[in-house]
């Protein structure tokens, strides 16, 4: 199916299971632990012995000799591979450094063997028992060092400029010119990369934690020169992702490789401590904004540059890219810039470029309505706009910003702030609030699915389609059951396997909205299907409490399958709509802390997130992506930083005993608010996304509050006591 043309009335829009808050089909199988992550595939591979990789000690240099020769005599060892004995390997599309490295070292951690042994223990044992050489060679770790040797990424869209930025800038009576910095971020998902690899012949099934099933099939196909038909991935249930399970990493390829090597299904899963150096993590930014405005407000000139850095061959943190969007100014700029680095690589973290580019622009918006003695509030919603600022003449399929600010603004109780820095204290605490818009584009990527109708008048879906924490499974189920007027229990949901119909995957905000709207034109070619096996007009076929109404006759949905099930599957793929309207989705953050007079201690006191992001398909699941999404950004905002050590090249902080993030004592109550709103620019599911929408710009609001609290302006996350300390107002 083709969408090229906006939504007209379709089924979805009866909303009687769609819409509706549903507890997850797939909840009583987690909470019982019968859920089998990667990690967990007894009954399918119930003989599998273990590997363990062994990790580079250097960050940058080339290993001079490995000797695997004691570690090969430990026991229950039944395989060693290195870089030297794996064969010809090529280098998938979707990583930077290799996989397994050697004998050139890319970054530290950088996988360089796999130990494979009868038992977990005896692998890691004999991983220690594995020598290794080096020649350590000086590499490159420190972005504000290697800030003015940054050069313009290989992309068309890396810079944009439209009218006279720099004459409007300096002709503008108000202005800033600032910088801001954010630090390197780990995804920290609870469950581990992880994967079991098995061979039949020369066919391998890979269990692993993928969020884009076809992407890693073609990629471990590339990487080990082989038919990408021979591959087949199953990741049925994540344990969460971020984006840093988007694409396939060493624990895939090492159990591959070790599988192969010892004729046996092989488990690999990274060590905590080694993940944050072996994955992938946010870049680290520097970002330089200027704004100009009118005396009234209004926003003349508006530039934006960012600075990020990479392995060879890497790409940007591209942090400027909402700064194209957001706000109104017939005079901008924007700049990116990319450094090499030696540092693991750096990648998606969920909602890349908007998550680090609100955390500065949004400080920036705050720091200009106070130089103008403007309500931030009232400044954000003056520089409206309902086109695309870059190219007028595209306006937004939907655009809420205003009412997101306005209902959030008298929701929270925004009137009763005030506008002088620490003068509002609730005994030993100075309390202030903060405000920051939001915004995550709307991007929709091609996705199939096929149904079938059974005998016993259940549906099935069936898709590649994953499930990272998010609830696929149930708004699957939904849309299946809207379309064929079933109850939500009545649907059955196979996901996450590379033999079923090729989805969407989940990333880039796009996975609820695409894979829906494919399992939508499935469900079509089934209606179609039934409504011609029983004889009525599918024009004007209803589907409804399990019958199917047409022309004055209704008929029981099963009757269709007498003589054996029904299949259909189809793909929904997309026009040009998105060229023509700028599609996005919008809200704001407001956020209470209180920040103690004398220590400088930070307490997030309360939070609300309002949201504009299309039909909402399932409020449950989506108020808790939203909430946790939130939960994100307050450790954005005031603990999340992989600390680089610069001389050595490596995340120093690299576990969850180091990397702090918030644990329940540090969230509040949070409020979330979704505006009613169906876009059918979007797709015939009227959707968007809405799981990165919830982190981006909390952080700000939440340092912008911070502000409000003490006076003290922080340009630096994360914004951690020792920055407030000695610019504390004085105790009352």
């Amino acid at each position: 199916m083709k969408f090229d043309k906006p939504a007209t009335t379709n089924p979805i829009d009866r909303m009687k299971v769609v819409g509706q808050p549903h507890d997850r089909i797939d909840g009583p199988l987690k909470t019982t632990g019968t859920a089998p992550y990667a990690y967990e595939q007894h009954a399918a591979t119930p003989d599998h012995a273990y590997g363990y990789i062994v990790p580079a000690a250097i960050a940058h240099g080339r290993i001079v000799n490995i000797d695997t020769s004691v570690a090969r005599r430990a026991p229950g060892v039944l395989a060693i591979v290195t870089a030297a004995d794996a064969g010809k390997l090529g280098k998938g599309k979707y990583n930077t450094a290799t996989l397994l490295g050697g004998p050139e070292i890319q970054h530290y951690h950088q996988a360089i063997a796999v130990v494979v042994a009868e038992t977990f223990e005896q692998a890691r044992a004999a991983a220690s028992l594995v020598h290794v050489d080096y020649a350590r060679t000086p590499g490159q770790f420190d972005l504000a060092a290697m800030k003015d040797g940054a050069i313009k990424p290989d992309d068309p869209d890396a810079d944009t400029s439209r009218g006279d930025f720099d004459g409007a800038f300096a002709a503008s009576p108000v202005k800033l010119d600032a910088t801001y910095r954010t630090p390197d971020h780990a995804h920290a998902m609870m469950e581990p990369h992880a994967s079991i690899a098995k061979w039949e012949g020369d066919k391998l099934t890979l269990w692993t934690s993928n969020q884009m099933i076809n992407w890693g099939k073609g990629d471990v196909a590339l990487t080990l020169g082989i038919p990408k038909e021979n591959v087949r991935l199953i990741s049925p249930y994540i344990g969460g992702g971020f984006g840093g399970k988007l694409f396939v990493r060493s624990d895939a390829l090492l159990a591959a490789l070790g599988a192969r090597a010892a004729r046996r299904a092989v488990a690999v899963t990274l060590p905590r401590p080694v993940m944050f150096n072996n994955t992938t993590h946010r870049p680290a930014t520097i970002q330089r904004i200027r704004i100009g405005t009118d005396t009234a407000g209004k926003i003349q000139a508006i530039a934006h540059e960012g600075w990020s850095g990479d392995l060879p061959g890497g790409g940007p943190e591209t942090a400027v890219q909402q700064t194209r969007l957001l706000y109104a100014g017939a005079n901008r700029m924007t700049a990116t810039r990319l450094a090499v680095l030696d540092l693991p690589e750096g990648n998606a973290m969920r909602a890349p470029g908007e998550a680090s580019g609100l955390m500065a622009l949004e400080i920036a918006m705050d720091e200009m309505a106070e130089k103008l003695k403007m309500d931030p509030v009232e400044f954000r919603i003056l520089n409206d706009t309902q086109v695309d600022p870059e190219h007028p003449e595209r306006p937004f399929s939907q655009r809420q910003l205003v009412k997101c600010l306005r209902d959030g603004a008298q929701r929270f109780g925004w009137s009763k702030r005030s506008q002088t820095p620490g003068s509002v204290r609730d005994g030993r605490w100075i309390v202030g609030m903060g405000v920051a818009a939001a915004i995550r584009n709307n991007l929709v990527m091609k996705s199939g699915a096929r149904v079938r109708l059974g005998k016993d008048g259940r549906a099935t879906v069936e898709t590649d389609m994953t499930d990272i924490g998010t609830g696929s499974y149930t708004i699957i189920a939904a849309t299946a059951a809207e379309m064929l007027g079933l109850p939500l229990d009545a649907v059955n949901v196979t996901l996450g396997d590379s033999s079923l119909p090729v989805s969407s995957g989940s990333g880039g905000q796009w996975g609820a909205n695409s894979s829906t709207a494919g399992v939508y034109a499935a469900c079509v070619k089934l209606r179609e299907a039934i409504a011609a096996k029983l004889g009525l007009d599918p024009a004007t076929a209803v589907f409804e409490n399990g019958h199917v109404a047409a022309g004055g006759r209704t008929l029981p949905l099963a009757q269709a399958t007498r003589d054996g099930e029904l299949v259909a599957e189809d793909t929904m793929e997309y026009g040009d709509l998105a060229k023509k309207y700028q599609q996005s989705t919008f809200g704001s953050h407001f956020v209470e802390v209180g920040v103690d007079a004398a220590t400088g201690e930070i307490r997030v006191r309360r939070m609300l997130a309002v949201c504009a992001a299309g039909r909402i398909l399932n409020p449950k699941s989506a108020r808790s992506q939203v909430i946790g999404a939130m939960t994100m950004g307050v450790g954005a905002a005031l603990m999340e930083e992989l600390v680089v050590d610069k001389r050595l090249g490596f995340f120093v902080n690299h576990d969850l005993a180091g990397y702090e993030v918030p644990v329940h004592a540090d969230i509040p109550h949070q409020e979330v608010v979704f505006l009613d709103e169906a876009d059918p620019i979007s797709s015939p599911m009227k959707a968007k996304g809405v799981g990165e929408l919830g982190l981006c710009g909390v952080a700000a609001a939440i340092a912008n509050a911070v502000h409000n609290a003490t006076g003290v302006r922080t340009r630096e996350y994360p914004v951690t006591l020792d920055k407030l300390l000695d610019r504390l107002p004085a105790m009352s």
